[in-house]
């Protein structure tokens, strides 16, 4: 039931179009709190909607939707999409699951029954890769370089897969490397720790190191990650030391090119000595970087044994994944 100062914000909001809540409660006349408290009942009742976080954030009118024959999905298809699909709008909103894809498809005119098939068998495809939540990539890098010094190279997803483009978990760290946005930081370390605990036990790994970023943020993804997941292990030195004009691994297209770039740009100053260190990196293009560190560590006697963990990685060799 509507009140009298719930009608008064409802016929602001369709006068104005857009409206700031200070500009709300200077019209109407009432305290913060009680102006907040409508508003949020106005979006619960799906009369307004809010875009955008505090401070700026703008109430407008919930446009009708048509109401539309509801479909009984099977069982299986919800949970697979459920579980995998996520997509971003073009003002940043994230949609994940069948909400998500509802909205791909629409955007794109497509039939959900036909193309939900169509996404869970090339899902189905690309999980036939994985073994125990990884993706195997030792075989890759030893065809991209005339010497490999990883002991193994595994990464926990491809960064985009055919059609549907980038993968759940490409689209988050795109997202959250882009934006600098430390809630899907966070979401990441969610999906992954599991993952990655579970390799550190199986390899017996005793220490980690986190692949240096070369391009400043004032939120970096490898920083802030490592803070989050917090593993219960010593972490090694890795530097990255900037020249005059930082060039960033993405940038160079010749494997020569990355290869030099990883020897003379990153160094590792850790005196101790390891069996098994774990390498992680946020995504593997060439494998130059992964690789010039486990020659270093090699080199310097500091680990008898290198893995390298990369949460998205190509699905043909070692592409240029310039996004992220």
């Amino acid at each position: 039931m509507k009140t009298q100062t719930k009608q008064n914000i409802l016929k602001l909001i369709k006068e104005k179009g857009e409206i700031s809540a200070k500009e709300i409660i200077i019209k109407i006349g009432f305290s913060k709190q009680i102006i907040f408290r409508h508003l949020k009942s106005l979006i619960e009742d799906n009369l307004i909607k809010k875009t955008g976080t505090p401070p700026k954030v703008f109430y407008s009118l919930k446009k009708a939707v048509k109401s539309e024959k509801k479909i009984n999905y099977p069982t299986r298809t919800i949970e697979i999409i459920e579980r995998e699909f996520i997509t971003m709008t073009p003002d940043g909103k994230i949609l994940k699951g069948l909400k998500g894809f509802e909205y791909w498809c629409k955007r794109r005119d497509q039939k959900f029954e036909k193309t939900a098939e169509e996404y869970i068998k090339t899902i189905e495809k690309y999980n036939k890769f994985k073994k125990n939540g990884l993706i195997n990539g030792l075989q890759k890098m030893q065809n991209t370089f005339e010497e490999t010094y990883l002991d193994q190279v595994h990464y926990i997803d491809f960064y985009s897969i055919e059609r549907f483009g980038k993968t759940k978990l490409g689209n988050l760290l795109l997202y959250a490397k882009q934006g600098q946005n430390r809630g899907l930081m966070q979401n990441i370390a969610d999906i992954t720790r599991p993952i990655i605990n579970k390799l550190i036990k199986e390899k017996r790994v005793d220490s980690v190191g986190f692949v240096p970023p070369t391009i400043g943020r004032i939120v970096q993804f490898q920083t802030e990650f490592e803070r989050i997941l917090s593993l219960p292990l010593p972490t090694i030195k890795l530097v990255k030391i900037k020249n005059e004009i930082p060039v960033a691994q993405k940038t160079l297209n010749k494997l020569s090119d990355r290869i030099e770039n990883a020897k003379n740009t990153i160094f590792v100053t850790e005196k101790r000595r390891y069996n098994t260190i774990l390498l992680i990196d946020d995504a593997i293009g060439s494998g130059s970087t992964l690789n010039e560190i486990a020659k270093k560590l090699k080199d310097k006697g500091i680990a008898k044994k290198v893995i390298s963990l990369a949460l998205v990685g190509s699905y043909k060799g070692f592409d240029v994944i310039n996004e992220v």
